[in-house]
């Protein structure tokens, strides 16, 4: 009896240790709150690892790296893994909250028909600034022309810093250009170029996340970077009784939008319980979970009646249907034209 009881026990801990869903995913994207009612519903656990950018989650997987039941890519990177021929077909009867998400948002041109994504999150590539300073010095926040044009650096100079990221610099002097980011002519790209060269001995520095707090403490005045981002940055000088405001919007000549995604790799061993997860984070009150952390745009219709008031009237966040015309997303190119753009991003860095 003994031992038909220790096998027992033996044979629930195995199916306990095998009910762990692994998630691939951007830090701080999932509240520990959230997470853990899922968890208590699914009867599960969930181990997350975490990525800085894109590059990194497909390099790790290149390199190897197996077993993730669900990634969170953007959606040029979402293309790439469909090429690769990585990723799992949704069974959309699986979900069945998926008719929460604003059709605006679906049947992307990078997965035409959603046969392999759902989106989850928005971020637009755009401003961030200190209110007071820009109006003492009477200079523009709706443009890209205060990151651009000397006229407006000479009366910021030292106190601005851009995105350490190729694509997302060059696509917002694309922008300010005239230029679509999905641009394949190597002179629109040159001439991007040419600008970034002008503008860069006015700017601080290049930084991907140290412009948050630069900014939030008043040693910056203005930052390109994600809307997220400037989210918390305004957050944090408020909360730390700072004498300005933190302002962000995105600029009049259009901008980067991104489109983060769940979807199912196909090394992942649990499908069972990644249907489990997207559908529980496609309810509204879980999709309003992102939104309400770290003020992510949200493709889900559902969440908005949860979504703070404050960050879902905030236009740079949630922008109207009838400016998502003027965003763009980044994607892939062809080789030539990536090497191209890799000479460019090193004269801009050596000059």
């Amino acid at each position: 009896m003994k031992r038909l009881l220790a096998v027992l026990l033996l044979l629930a801990g195995i199916a306990r240790a095998e009910d762990v869903l692994h998630l691939y995913n951007w830090n701080n994207y999932i509240s520990d709150a959230t997470m853990a009612r899922f968890e208590r519903q699914c009867g599960c656990r969930v181990k997350q690892d975490f990525y800085s950018d894109n590059e990194e989650m497909l390099a790790k997987l290149d390199a190897g790296a197996s077993g993730y039941d669900v990634l969170v890519p953007t959606g040029n990177a979402v293309e790439t893994l469909i090429r690769k021929d990585a990723l799992r077909l949704l069974v959309k009867s699986q979900l069945p909250h998926l008719a929460s998400i604003n059709p605006a948002y679906l049947n992307p041109w990078y997965d035409p028909s959603n046969r392999y994504s759902v989106p989850y999150a928005t971020t637009i590539t755009l401003i961030g600034f200190n209110v007071e300073k820009m109006r003492e010095l009477q200079l523009p926040t709706d443009t890209w022309a205060l990151i651009f044009e000397p006229r407006y650096l000479a009366k910021i100079k030292g106190r601005v810093t851009v995105l350490d990221s190729q694509r997302e610099l060059m696509a917002a002097a694309m922008r300010y250009l005239g230029h679509s980011v999905q641009s394949t002519a190597p002179a629109d790209w040159e001439q991007a170029k040419e600008l970034i060269i002008r503008a860069k001995p006015y700017w601080a520095a290049f930084s991907n996340s140290t412009y948050i707090k630069d900014l939030a403490i008043g040693n910056i005045w203005v930052a390109h970077g994600y809307s997220n981002d400037m989210f918390r940055a305004a957050a944090d000088a408020r909360a730390a009784g700072r004498p300005f405001t933190i302002g962000f919007a995105t600029p009049k000549e259009g901008a980067v939008l991104a489109v983060d995604n769940w979807v199912l790799h196909k090394s992942g061993r649990r499908p069972d319980l990644a249907y489990k997860l997207i559908d529980f984070m496609l309810d509204g009150a879980n999709a309003a979970d992102v939104s309400n952390l770290i003020g992510a745009g949200n493709p889900n219709a559902a969440a908005l009646p949860h979504i703070r008031p404050e960050i879902a009237g905030n236009a740079a966040l949630f922008p109207p249907l009838s400016e998502l015309g003027d965003l763009e997303m980044l994607r892939d190119f062809g080789p030539q034209l990536r090497r191209q753009l890799s000479r460019m991003w090193t004269e801009i860095k050596v000059r």
